[in-house]
């Protein structure tokens, strides 16, 4: 019979994470698809958002393609552990979820579009899954870049809440986590699908309209 591991289902505790690096991980100068810096300093103007719903090679690509969208990245959020490795965060033993980092230009694309594609791509009531990745990295997750954004993701919650409700799907278990740090993945995790166009994409949401 085969075991899960129990740190896949639960989020550790300090004293159970990992201590991580102190050594951020380099990553490739520009964006594979839309040529822009994958890293900050960004332009004047421009706004963060954060969103994990699951694998994230999916999840950059909807973003990427969205018009007013500058730069998009993956990376680890929401832990305990600095600088982690793609197998640490797998461990189960970070606290980190796979996300995606999106810069975009707020005057052509508003953060309530954002969240209606957060929303809508994937299955916010999986808890620690998203079909049949299973493990604390690939919990539904926004983490805000500041009070207005936790302001709106907690008011979307709530409203897809109802939606979901209504259309016989169980409770949301997306977590609104506060502004914190963002670590980027390996080279090879950025833009995932534009290198490998037929990889990966565990992406699939509910059928359940966000407005």
């Amino acid at each position: 019979m085969r075991f899960m591991n129990p740190h896949k289902l639960r989020l550790p505790t300090p004293a159970e994470a990992l201590p991580g690096h102190e050594q951020a991980m380099p990553v490739p100068p520009r964006h594979a698809v839309l040529d822009t810096p994958l890293a900050p300093p960004y332009p004047p103007g421009l706004s963060v958002a954060c969103f994990g719903m699951g694998c994230f090679w999916g999840a950059e690509r909807r973003f990427w393609t969205l018009p007013g969208v500058h730069v998009t990245a993956v990376g680890y959020a929401g832990g305990l552990t600095p600088n982690p490795s793609y197998e640490e965060v797998c461990s189960g033993k970070t606290g980190h979820a796979e996300v995606v980092r999106v810069v975009y230009d707020p005057a052509q694309i508003a953060y309530m579009d954002l969240l209606k594609v957060f929303w809508e791509a994937h299955d916010p009531t999986q808890g620690m899954r998203q079909g049949n990745d299973i493990g604390t990295q690939y919990r539904s997750l926004i983490q805000p870049s500041d009070e207005a954004q936790r302001i709106a993701a907690e008011a979307s919650r709530r409203a897809f809440a109802e939606r979901l409700s209504a259309a016989g799907w169980g409770t949301i278990t997306t977590e609104v986590g506060a502004p914190g740090p963002f670590y980027f993945a390996e080279p090879e995790h950025q833009q995932y699908l534009a290198h490998n166009p037929g990889g990966y994409c565990g992406l699939k949401g509910t059928g359940v309209s966000c407005d």
